[in-house]
């Protein structure tokens, strides 16, 4: 078992440029301290600096982060693609640990709008159209109801708004680390 019956672990999925790090940033934000922020991006290519595969190390350390941080009383967000047949069976052993509510997002953006908003991000001119299509999986939701879908029509406001308010972040305290 991880965490206590008070650790929120908030999970937020969806494709590149769906939004997922601005919206962990802005839970961040609103929160204040005590919440700690896993991103598959900065596990996976900062630290390790491994490719996305199956079986990959960068997987073992999200899930040993993540539980560092709950049983150190943080509230946790996981962020990231984390595609469902590589992450959901970590995701999911992760869910059933936690002693404290869990709560998965994800950020359902349709392929258009996928690249209207990747042209916006500093990486635009490393990853091209032919590689977002390559990522892009629609709908990669995990198995048995385990996340809230939100759409491309929710701002990023609306989304922290929601997240907060559904988890129960928006009553608790910051921590005062």
């Amino acid at each position: 078992m991880v965490g206590t019956e008070e650790t929120r672990l908030v999970v937020v999925r969806g494709n590149s440029a769906s939004g997922k790090s601005s919206v962990a940033a802005g839970l961040r934000e609103r929160f204040g301290r005590g919440l700690a922020l896993v991103g598959q991006d900065n596990l996976r290519r900062i630290v390790l600096r491994e490719r996305d595969r199956p079986g990959a190390a960068n997987i073992g350390l999200i899930d040993l982060t993540a539980r560092y941080a709950l049983d150190a009383g943080f509230h946790v967000v996981v962020e990231g693609i984390l595609y469902a047949d590589r992450y959901g069976d970590m995701l999911a052993q992760l869910r059933a640990d936690h002693r404290g509510p869990t709560h998965g997002y994800y950020l359902d953006v349709p392929f258009g709008e996928t690249l209207a908003r990747h042209a916006t991000k500093p990486i635009a001119d490393d990853v091209n159209e032919t590689q977002l299509r390559d990522w892009y999986r629609a709908r990669d939701l995990l198995p048995g109801g385990a996340e809230t879908v939100i759409g491309a029509d929710s701002a990023l406001h609306e989304t922290v708004d929601r997240i907060m308010l559904d988890t129960g972040l928006v009553h608790l305290p910051a921590v005062d680390r």
